[in-house]
């Protein structure tokens, strides 16, 4: 078996998703996911050898008590993962200004991601726990634990396009600006476009959806970010699933003066209680809404806002992107599997010279790539994301240099 396995890791508030990634030939060797963690409900589910599992967690778990469960559980029901293992990626959310680079994790990067907390108050404790989770259940991989940063691949987004119009010296003092996230994601799919389109990378102009509970998206100039439609935090932007998206800076200052919300009641309505759960009045599953698109009121009115927005900002990063545009790509797990949000929003791009396929919309979900435009029209990729295989392939790639160099 191949020495290039990875063991990639994304740690959530309460979750952590694992997979072993083949790096040179992207196979997924294992995969799974423990949810409820630190909760009475804790479990963890997997798929080894096509075969799916599932376990309930001693509660409390925790992220060690998860990852112990993985190497003294899992792995040895197939001995050669473990042994072959040659890297341990780990997706954090917040790598902030100096942090904009896949990076071997040492004391001075952990001080980092732990600066960044701030930031992301939910996301980089979760990371930290994480990586010490791996360092103690692989003390042997220590040296080969590798970062890999959802905020890196925007660092390279203009002054202009990262600043917000506030006094400068809060971004001089605090660092206020513009982040954007889904970084790996962005970046898998904008090399996968270039490849299917033949391009350069450093050629290829397009723009970016990334469609799911959270979603955004990014405007890609020769091959680089240049904006994105999240900001200093994951709420800012499209309208989500729960989470409400651009809206007037003053509202929560009304609702606090109105209502009598207090900050955190606020903060919690904003990110639970909005998008497509508070236009549709009970729902955020983009599927149920799908259902009930045309017969439920309350359904049509939450995928049409969803819609319009991603096509307002579509039209707008046609301008950061510049005088060319190649491609619009779809991805996430409501960007590659719903044909009607597809639908409604090239519809709305026909100034753009978008037009849609039906039929090949209708045909491309499910893990299926593919244009959706009619030809001789400006194409619309759907093109499946794989942030696991993108911080596989960084985690390899970094520690193969760094063990040619010693």
């Amino acid at each position: 078996m191949s020495r290039q396995l990875v063991l990639v890791l994304n740690c959530g508030s309460s979750s952590l998703k694992f997979a072993i990634i083949d790096s040179q030939s992207g196979q997924e060797l294992l995969s799974g996911l423990a949810e409820c963690l630190q909760h009475a409900e804790a479990c963890i589910h997997w798929k080894l050898d096509g075969k799916k599992q599932q376990q309930p967690l001693a509660a409390p778990a925790t992220h060690r008590e998860a990852l112990q469960y993985i190497v003294h559980t899992i792995l040895p029901q197939s001995p050669t993962l473990a042994t072959n293992l040659m890297a341990i990626g780990h997706r954090i959310v917040q790598g902030g200004e100096q942090l904009t680079q896949p990076v071997v994790i040492d004391q001075a990067v952990l001080a980092e991601i732990a600066a960044n907390q701030r930031f992301a108050p939910l996301h980089n404790p979760a990371a930290l726990a994480g990586i010490q989770a791996a360092f103690n259940s692989f003390p042997h991989l220590i040296a080969h634990n590798v970062a890999v940063f959802d905020t890196a691949f925007h660092q390279t987004m203009p002054e202009e396009a990262y600043l917000y119009a506030l006094p400068y010296s809060l971004y001089q003092q605090h660092r206020i600006r513009r982040y954007g996230f889904h970084g790996i994601s962005h970046q898998f799919v904008t090399q996968q476009a270039a490849r299917f389109l033949e391009k350069p990378l450093e050629t290829l102009n397009a723009i970016t959806c990334h469609l799911g509970n959270g979603a955004s998206v990014a405007a890609i100039r020769q091959g680089r970010s240049v904006d994105t439609s999240m900001g200093f935090t994951p709420l800012s932007g499209l309208v989500m699933g729960t989470r409400c998206g651009d809206i007037d800076p003053a509202i929560p200052f009304y609702l606090q003066e109105t209502l009598d919300l207090s900050p955190e009641a606020i903060q919690h309505l904003l990110i639970h209680e909005s998008g497509l759960l508070g236009l549709s009045e009970g729902i955020s599953d983009c599927r149920l809404l799908e259902e009930q698109y045309s017969t439920h009121p309350a359904a049509h009115r939450a995928l049409q806002s969803f819609c319009y927005q991603l096509a307002k900002y579509i039209g707008a990063y046609s301008a950061a992107v510049g005088d060319q545009l190649d491609l619009l790509v779809f991805t996430g797990g409501i960007g590659e599997n719903s044909s009607l949000v597809r639908q409604l929003v090239l519809e709305r791009l026909g100034l753009l010279d978008f037009k849609l396929d039906a039929a090949a919309n209708v045909a491309t979900c499910f893990g299926k790539i593919g244009n959706i435009s009619l030809p001789g029209h400006r194409p619309a990729w759907v093109i499946p994301t794989n942030e696991a295989l993108m911080i596989a392939t960084h985690a390899a790639g970094l520690i193969n240099c760094f063990s040619t160099q010693q």
